[in-house]
């Protein structure tokens, strides 16, 4: 199955799938309150190391092996809390910040080869003439076959300024072209918008970056420059791995009325218990205001969530408060079920822990720990099946994941991991000879239904509702509501 998984990555950026991170500058919280130091098992490490010190085959050298012992202690806690050593915490902060030093291509494993998905406009591979379908068969003369995309990624990575040579293979050309290109510095928007039917409009995010509003804002404006009267909005989170938290609590901000609750979270420590509201200090509190650019048609216009199972945290964050406050119809398949909050410690200047401190609710409470948003409209990925959504692996598939308070017990979960065995064989044969999906164009049928949905037409929901359904006139549409749930207790 791993061949036809497909999995896909940019080059060079180190993204951290499914994190709304935030960041904090402080001492280990609450120091004391964790009780005495259990001095007995802090002396068996000691011993340890001063063991592999001596009697090991090799010498290792002390960095290594406490930097080790420190990963494997977090990485024991669950699949997202993690040591950040010098390398890796640089590379998290240049994937929020939406860059990162590479060739500028989107890529994917196709038949132990790597496939070119798209080439980033403007960047070195795009320039050098790389286009979408080409297979990279050698990297710096080396044969890819057989190798791990991840691996491939590394290779194609590097400093600014410094050469790589691919060998392409390309359909209907006889030879194989080799083509050296220069490595830059790559900045990816986080925010693509366009009309994709005269009056309806397409806005897609990627991932949360700290740009995401301000390129929110650009987007929308030029949109509604030239479409004054856009009857429908599609807001397209799938496959978005979530990101920086200021982010969510905006773009939810964005299409709801002002100081509403968008998020909140509980933890161990007085400090992870927050609510979150659509006010600036908890999405911009340095700086201009982006949001005050938006169009305030935003607001009112008829929206649609598209989500599937590679929307995850800071995606499902938006995606509940939009579906709490009947903002919007939330349409696609079960999303990955992220809800848990990391923290960043900073240990010194350039490492770091990244810590699960609390756990995120919806604004009407909804937990999204292991079980995700469930749509208001199940549609799969194709007309003839899920495709490669059904694949996935989702939060509740992964080892020591935290415990979600909705999640089923062993016999339910255990007919869902049949149910989903079949889903896959189906999903493998679907895939076989099917091209990649492109979100946003012609052949995106989730986005189809999207449209159907603003014009009162058909919806081709998924099974067991396999028949098709009509929603309310385009006036009744539940996604132009703007009045809120009550929130009992609430404060603002």
């Amino acid at each position: 199955m791993g061949n036809k998984l497909k999995s896909m990555g940019l080059v060079g950026l180190g993204m951290v799938a499914g994190v709304a991170l935030t960041a904090q500058v402080s001492a280990w919280a609450q120091k004391g309150e964790a009780g005495p130091l259990p001095l007995d098992e802090l002396r068996q490490l000691a011993d340890v190391f001063g063991l592999i010190k001596s009697d090991y085959v090799v010498p290792v050298e002390d960095k290594k092996l406490l930097s080790d012992a420190i990963g494997g202690m977090v990485a024991s806690l669950d699949p997202h809390s993690v040591y950040l050593d010098q390398k890796s915490y640089r590379e998290m902060r240049e994937s929020v910040q939406g860059k990162f030093v590479g060739i500028g291509i989107e890529v994917a494993a196709e038949d132990g080869y790597v496939k070119i998905v798209s080439p980033i406009e403007d960047s070195p591979a795009y320039r050098a003439g790389i286009k979408a379908g080409d297979l990279i068969t050698r990297i710096d003369n080396v044969p890819v076959k057989g190798l791990a995309i991840d691996d491939a990624i590394k290779k194609m990575r590097g400093k600014p300024g410094s050469k790589v040579t691919l060998t392409i293979a390309r359909r209907g050309e006889d030879r194989p072209w080799v083509v050296p290109v220069v490595r830059e510095e790559i900045r990816v928007l986080s925010v693509k918008a366009k009309m994709v039917e005269p009056d309806y409009a397409w806005v897609r995010i990627s991932q949360f970056q700290e740009a995401t509003l301000e390129e929110l804002a650009t987007k929308t404006q030029a949109l509604y420059a030239a479409n004054p009267n856009i009857k429908g909005l599609v807001l397209d989170l799938r496959n978005d791995p979530g990101g920086l938290l200021p982010g969510a609590i905006g773009v939810s901000t964005a299409f709801l009325p002002k100081e509403e609750l968008i998020v909140s979270t509980k933890g161990q420590l007085p400090d992870s218990n927050q609510n979150y509201y659509g006010r600036r200090e908890f999405y911009a509190p340095r700086g201009a205001d982006p949001l005050a650019k938006l169009p305030a048609a935003l607001k009112t216009v008829p929206l649609v969530v598209l989500v599937n199972g590679g929307s995850a945290s800071a995606s499902e964050i938006v995606a509940g408060a939009l579906q709490d406050y009947k903002r919007a119809i939330v349409m696609g398949s079960q999303t990955f079920g992220k809800g848990s909050v990391q923290t960043l410690r900073p240990l010194s200047a350039d490492t770091a822990i990244k810590l699960t401190t609390a756990r995120y609710y919806t604004p009407k409470g909804r937990p999204i720990q292991a079980s995700g948003i469930v749509p208001d409209l199940k549609v799969e990925e194709t007309a003839e099946g899920d495709g490669l959504n059904a694949l996935r692996v989702r939060e509740v598939d992964l080892q020591r994941h935290l415990t979600g308070e909705n999640e089923k017990p062993g016999a339910a979960a255990a007919k869902d991991a049949r149910d989903g065995a079949e889903q896959r064989q189906r999903a493998l044969a679907l895939l076989k000879n099917r091209k990649p999906l492109e979100l946003g164009g012609k052949d995106d049928f989730q986005l189809a239904q999207a449209l159907n949905h603003f014009k009162g037409l058909p919806v081709k929901v998924a099974a067991p509702e396999a028949e098709e359904v009509t929603p309310p006139a385009p006036k009744e549409l539940p996604g132009a509501e703007t009045k809120p749930p009550e929130l009992k207790g609430s404060k603002k």
